[in-house]
């Protein structure tokens, strides 16, 4: 037989067990009602798209081994690093395009990353922030799978480098590498171990390529 304290300290256990459950049913309601409420109020923030701005791509052209500029309007950010990758990916998105005058096979992200630094050279002091050096790291894959031949690897180096220029006219040098590390040659002839002049490659825009190096 079961003693009578017993049987009240069951039925206090019991009773607590079911208020303490309904409490905390009521509480998780609550909380879930101030979610909702949080998300019903919070504004919709469409996701940052970069304004759409005029550039000029400086293009390469096989058949007669110019570079010729061709007006683009493109969406491109503010950050002048995440600005040069992007016009970049335009240009070599172009040169994989069908119908393309300077045809070079597309890889995935061609462009890693570019990098802008300070040059110290004193003709650059007419600029007003002095000049800037691109390390400009290109994929190995895009690299590899680029033809092989002195005009058409001179082309795409020197329409990088005019490229950049046309549109942030404080990049006066370039340097590549080739997924991260340095490498001789794009595809086994254009320099890939010197620095390039971006004036000289913009100047020849419409001319007979003919890239100029700087050690």
């Amino acid at each position: 037989m079961i003693p009578r304290y017993q049987k009240i300290v069951f039925v206090v256990l019991l009773v607590v067990s079911i208020v303490m459950g309904t409490i905390l049913v009521r509480l998780r309601e609550q909380a879930h009602d101030r979610l909702l409420k949080g998300e019903d109020l919070a504004p919709t923030v469409a996701p940052a798209v970069a304004p759409a701005e005029q550039a000029t791509l400086v293009v390469a052209n096989d058949s007669d081994g110019t570079l010729v500029e061709e007006a683009q309007s493109l969406p491109l950010p503010r950050d002048a690093e995440a600005r040069a990758r992007a016009l970049l990916d335009k240009l070599l998105e172009m040169y994989a395009g069908a119908g393309s005058l300077h045809p070079v096979p597309g890889a995935p992200k061609a462009v890693l990353q570019v990098f802008l630094l300070p040059v110290a050279r004193a003709s650059e002091a007419k600029l007003p922030n002095g000049g800037q050096l691109a390390v400009v790291d290109l994929a190995g894959a895009f690299a590899d799978g680029h033809p092989s031949g002195i005009l058409t690897e001179s082309l795409t180096v020197e329409s990088i480098c005019g490229t950049l220029r046309a549109n942030l006219p404080q990049i006066t040098e370039v340097r590549f590498l080739v997924d991260g590390q340095p490498r001789a040659t794009l595809a086994g002839h254009a320099d890939l171990t010197r620095t390039y002049l971006t004036a000289d490659s913009l100047a020849s825009a419409g001319t007979t390529s003919n890239p100029v190096p700087q050690p």
